[in-house]
């Protein structure tokens, strides 16, 4: 009776069991936007418009160098950047479009499962181009260009400074692409 008692005591302590491996919650922002028409201040004269997230900061990176339409949008607390190129078109549309597929389908053809293409043509605004929609474990996970087929051409990318993980990603990756999206479909030409 006493082996029996033991035994039963012995058979109802918990046993630890691990926890299944998780990711850290993501609080994401309020959609809130801000317009960018240009900074006097930086005097960069970038004839473009458009609204951008509220909680990225605006970061000049061709101030002092030859290129002074490169900038970023960066929302440090995501650990997450928006690079954006803009280019006066001459004569060499054909040459940016062909950069901007080689930059956006080539270079990250090995590494995604699916590449979605989004087109945009706002012929009100003449805006327009495509959105290239990467699926898996790429560098970037949004990239994309507009131009106005004359004079204006503007291309974003979406980076994140950690390795790529999709699956851990994929709420503030999407949450970056409406606002990518917003960007576009808000964005004048001057």
């Amino acid at each position: 009776m006493l082996l029996i008692l033991l035994g039963a005591s012995y058979s109802c302590r918990e046993v630890a069991v691990p926890k299944p491996r998780g990711h850290f919650r993501i609080d994401l922002p309020a959609r809130q936007y801000v317009q960018f028409n240009e900074h006097p201040e930086k005097n960069l004269n970038l004839p473009l418009s458009f609204e951008y997230p509220a909680y990225g900061h605006l970061i000049f990176q061709g101030e002092q160098s030859s290129n002074p339409g490169w900038f970023n949008i960066e929302f440090p607390a995501y650990k997450a950047k928006i690079y954006l190129t803009y280019k006066d078109v001459h004569n060499d549309l054909d040459s940016l479009l062909d950069q901007s597929y080689d930059l956006n389908v080539k270079n990250h053809v090995s590494k995604a499962d699916a590449i979605k293409e989004q087109v945009f043509n706002n012929s009100e605004h003449k805006v327009y181009g495509i959105l290239y929609d990467l699926k898996g474990n790429t560098a970037s996970a949004v990239e994309f260009y507009v131009t106005d087929s004359v004079s204006h051409y503007l291309r974003g990318s979406l980076y994140f400074t950690s390795e790529p993980n999709a699956d851990s990603l994929a709420p503030v990756i999407d949450f970056f692409r409406e606002d990518i999206m917003h960007l576009i479909e808000t964005l004048k030409w001057k």
